[in-house]
């Protein structure tokens, strides 16, 4: 599966200069946050696969105009073709603005998606907008990063975790992917591409998330309401 990791600076060449079948090859694209709503519905319009997403702390205008035709998954797990996705949007908290957490308030939102984790077996990727805390993040208060996610990696082992939030246009040091123990964390600044199988989906588990195929979405979980 070809999955199309995007967030904080709309990609020119995925808009102002795109070209048609240009993202024809992608099963997925995710949305780290901090982007244009116009921008993603424009992805999802043109890419005719699913794009999930979750808030960056700039996403005010999000609570009037969601991006049309895309998933919310803060706060959710959802599978995609057999790929357990789990997404926690927002960074520490810095000012009174909307999504934004102390650390304590990630460890709560952490722990309202143990049962599921577990009932699914872990995660296979965790689609965060700020860094976990000593992994790609930066030293200012906006940019730190929390010490809950680096923890939820030590426990479920994902093989992916993907952020935002931290530009890297701020420097060249600034790194595009780092190894922590069996999880890659990758930085989407822009665009990032990563790939990785189909799994098989576990039919027992279905009613803890909304699952969704390359065909269409069959939503499962009463709690869960798509934005489209």
């Amino acid at each position: 599966m070809k999955i199309l990791t995007v967030s904080d600076e709309e990609c020119p060449a995925l808009w102002d200069y795109y070209q048609p079948g240009r993202l024809q090859d992608y099963d997925l694209i995710i949305s780290c946050g901090d982007l244009k709503p116009s921008y993603l519905s424009f992805l999802v319009t043109m890419a005719r696969c699913p794009v999930l997403y979750v808030h960056g702390n700039h996403d005010v205008i999000y609570q009037t105009m969601p991006p049309e035709g895309c998933d919310c998954i803060d706060e959710h797990i959802v599978t995609y073709n057999g790929i357990r996705i789990l997404g926690l949007g927002g960074c520490r908290k810095y000012n009174p603005g909307p999504h934004q957490y102390t650390e304590q308030q990630m460890r709560l939102r952490i722990a309202k998606l143990r049962w599921k984790l577990w009932r699914l077996g872990g995660v296979d990727i965790v689609v965060t907008h700020a860094a976990p805390e000593g992994l790609g993040d930066a030293e200012d208060p906006a940019h730190q990063g929390f010490a809950a996610l680096r923890e939820l990696l030590d426990r479920y082992q994902p093989q992916y975790l993907v952020h935002g939030h931290v530009h890297m246009s701020y420097g060249h040091h600034i790194p595009r992917e780092l190894e922590y123990n069996q999880t890659r964390v990758i930085n989407a600044y822009e665009r990032y591409v990563i790939e990785l199988p189909d799994r098989e989906v576990d039919v027992r588990h279905l009613g803890q998330v909304r699952y969704i195929t390359r065909q269409k979405p069959v939503y499962v979980d009463p709690v869960f309401r798509p934005a489209r």
